[in-house]
C-alpha cells in the first residue's frame, strides 16, 4: 500500500488516518454496487453511490454484523435497505477500508469496513430508506471522486482498472471474476 508520495505504508499505519490514532475498531460490513451502463454498447461500469442520512456525503451502502448472517449476506441486506438493489454479493472480500464514524455521542470511532462487490441484478422502488437517501449511478471515476474515503476510492478505481483489463463477464445472471 502506498500514499500519494509513493511511501510504501503498512496495512495499519494505512488505517490510522489521523495522527496519534489508536485504530481499536469495530466492522461494517459494505457493497460497492455495480451494473453495466445502461446507455452504452461497450462492457463499461457504473457505480451506486447514495447520501448518507447525517451529513449527505456521498457513500456506499454498509452496516453493523448482524447474527446468524455472513459478511457478505449483511452487504447485500444492507444494499437493498439503504439503495432497493437486488443482488448477491460476492462471496470474497473485494477489500477493506478504515473511517471514523460520529457516534451519537459526538465521540469518533474507528471503524474497519469489509467491501464486497454486489452486480446489481434489479432495483426495488420501495425500500426501507427511500426517503432519507438520494441514489445517484457514476463511473466509477467519478464515483472514486465523490467519496471522502481514500482507501474506499481506491477500491472503487480498482474496479475500474480490472475492467479495463476485461476481466468482468457481463452475461446476464453473471457474477465479476474473483479478485
Amino acid at each position: 500500500m502506498s500514499d500519494k508520495q509513493g511511501t510504501k505504508r503498512s496495512r495499519s499505519s494505512a488505517a490510522n488516518e489521523r495522527p496519534g490514532a489508536q485504530f481499536d475498531s469495530r466492522t461494517q460490513y459494505a457493497a460497492i454496487c455495480f451494473r453495466q451502463a445502461a446507455d452504452r454498447d461497450d462492457c463499461h461500469i457504473e457505480i451506486l453511490l447514495i447520501t448518507s442520512r447525517d451529513s449527505g456525503r456521498w457513500v456506499i451502502p454498509k452496516g453493523w454484523p448482524m447474527r446468524k448472517k455472513k459478511p457478505r449476506q449483511v452487504a447485500s441486506a444492507e444494499a437493498w435497505q439503504e439503495a432497493g438493489v437486488r443482488g448477491s454479493a460476492g462471496k470474497k472480500m473485494w477489500g477493506r477500508y478504515p473511517y471514523f464514524k460520529k457516534m451519537e455521542n459526538g465521540e469518533l470511532q474507528p471503524i474497519l469496513v469489509d467491501v464486497h462487490l454486489l452486480h446489481v441484478a434489479g432495483m426495488d422502488d420501495e425500500f426501507p430508506e427511500r426517503k432519507e437517501r438520494t441514489l445517484r449511478w457514476f463511473s466509477p471515476a467519478d464515483a472514486a471522486s465523490k467519496v471522502h474515503e481514500p482507501n474506499l476510492a481506491d477500491l472503487i478505481l480498482m474496479l475500474d482498472l480490472r475492467q479495463n483489463r476485461a476481466e468482468f463477464d457481463h452475461t446476464p445472471n453473471s457474477t465479476p471474476l474473483t479478485a
